[in-house]
């Protein structure tokens, strides 16, 4: 069963939430993050993206950066911008997106039950990223920005999260800038309901699943290791066997579709690009408008400024594999492999990849412009898709969950030491 624990947050007060508070560090560039916190002297981009603090062009993996980060970390606690909570609780974060609100709780997680196959995961991850986040935290000592995960929803929980969020103000509640979307924070306080909650943790979530932060668990599991070999007294109590983790329950997700732009058309002229996909899917719809696929194994096509909708033919889907049987899988079988060359969505630098939160005209947008020949959009894959493959020990395929909103960094913060 899932250990997750409350423990001691480290939280900006309300006066400045809305300045520290800041979109992951994994969504941006150096230079939006740069203007994203542009006069915010309190912003957490400079601990999470602290090259922004150098000249412009400065690479984010110099050592002088990590050792940029830990000095305004540090300051951030001394000028008092980050406060310790006096005891371990949990907190509830509430996100709403197009009038939809998502409840989650914070809690940390056991770096063993990632080791043990207890937290599922569903995507393989870099060395090279899994690296940075490592080297950020030997620095820092701390989870400076959470994970986001899942788990199959329990009654009893929610109806313990919804008490809460009916009868008390929220800590923290304001609508960020750079996203548009509604965030709010609950502390729970009270000693008997964190009890309550951390004994229903333990015996009714079998598992969790990373949803969003895959190279952040994978660091923070790696990190533990390190620290246990640089302790000697070692318990196993310590804070550095945990990490933070945002708990959502799967029937409050949303999965939104992550579609592809390519570059060149391998060769091919237009007529025998749809010649060829003719061989695999039916064409049901030719416009000028946007075609938006709104069922599984329909896609659209955006070539020679027109929408085609197309639908997979019966021979292209293996319902017997839970990877073969994906949307994602059958594009890159029946098109992106045959007809475009592109063998490794991982490494190949012609195709590029457009979460549905920009909309369907990005990709048209990029296509019109001559920066890209070609693109596809998909449905969407759902919560149980997700759940059914990492319960399988499967991996997906690249880039095929986007989840929105992003969880804001620095409503609180876990130090590990």
């Amino acid at each position: 069963m899932a250990i997750i624990k409350p423990f001691k947050g480290l939280r900006p007060p309300k006066n400045i939430v809305e300045e520290l508070s800041c979109l992951p560090y994994d969504v941006m560039n150096s230079d939006e993050a740069a203007e994203m916190s542009e006069g915010k002297g309190t912003s957490l981009l400079r601990i999470t993206r602290a090259e922004i603090d150098f000249e412009k062009g400065t690479d984010s993996h110099q050592e002088k950066v990590y050792e940029k980060a830990s000095s305004n970390f540090n300051y951030f606690q001394e000028k008092g911008y980050l406060i310790q909570d006096e005891v371990a609780q949990y907190y509830i974060y509430a996100q709403t997106m197009n009038g939809k609100t998502q409840y989650g709780i914070v809690g940390d997680a056991a770096c063993d039950d990632y080791k043990n196959g207890i937290i599922k995961k569903h995507e393989l991850t870099r060395p090279d990223k899994e690296e940075d986040r490592k080297i950020l935290t030997r620095y820092l000592q701390a989870n400076i920005e959470p994970v986001f995960f899942t788990y199959r929803a329990v009654p009893e929980i929610d109806e313990i999260v919804a008490s809460i969020v009916a009868n008390n103000e929220p800590e923290y509640d304001f609508i960020g800038k750079e996203d548009g979307f509604g965030h709010q924070f609950w502390v729970i306080n009270d000693a008997e309901i964190n009890k309550n909650l951390e004994q229903l943790f333990k015996e009714k979530v079998p598992c969790t699943y990373v949803a969003d932060g895959h190279h952040r668990t994978a660091a923070a599991a790696g990190m533990q290791d390190e620290f246990i070999k640089n302790n000697p007294n070692h318990t196993g109590d310590e804070p550095y066997n945990y990490f933070m983790a945002v708990h959502f329950p799967d029937d409050q997700l949303q999965i939104i579709d992550y579609n592809r732009v390519i570059k060149d058309l391998n060769g091919f002229t237009a007529e025998e690009i749809v010649e060829k996909i003719e061989e695999n899917f039916e064409i049901s719809q030719i416009s000028e408008d946007i075609i938006k696929p709104e069922k599984i194994h329909d896609f659209s096509m955006y070539l020679n400024s027109k929408w085609y909708g197309l639908s997979a033919k019966e021979n292209t889907i293996n319902n017997d594999s839970p990877i073969d049987g994906l949307d994602v899988s059958i594009l890159s079988k029946f098109v992106l492999e045959p007809i475009l060359n592109i063998k490794d969505l991982r490494t190949d630098t012609r195709i590029e990849f457009v979460g549905g939160i920009r909309g369907l005209g990005e990709l048209s947008k990029r296509v019109d412009n001559g920066e890209m020949a070609i693109a596809f959009a998909l449905f969407p894959v759902s919560m149980e898709e997700l759940m059914h493959i990492a319960d399988t020990n499967n991996i997906m395929p690249p880039k095929v969950t986007w989840f929105e909103p992003k969880l804001r960094s620095g409503l609180v913060i876990n130090k590990l030491n």
